[in-house]
């Protein structure tokens, strides 16, 4: 997952949900398991960052 906007203005629960996700800029790049719980994460910060699913 890349982080691809910046966080600058959004809700501190959407910060901290990209800072527990390993995301702290614009082009940071983070591998995660799929599981629920990333999931929901992504999903909360959808209109932050694009997500891709890697072999």
């Amino acid at each position: 997952m890349t982080q691809i906007k910046s966080v600058i203005s959004e809700k501190q629960n959407q910060r901290d949900t990209l800072r527990s996700l390993g995301l702290k800029r614009i082009g940071d790049v983070v591998v995660r398991e799929d599981s629920p719980a990333n999931r929901g994460y992504v999903r909360a910060v959808a209109h932050l960052v694009k997500f891709e699913e890697i072999d």
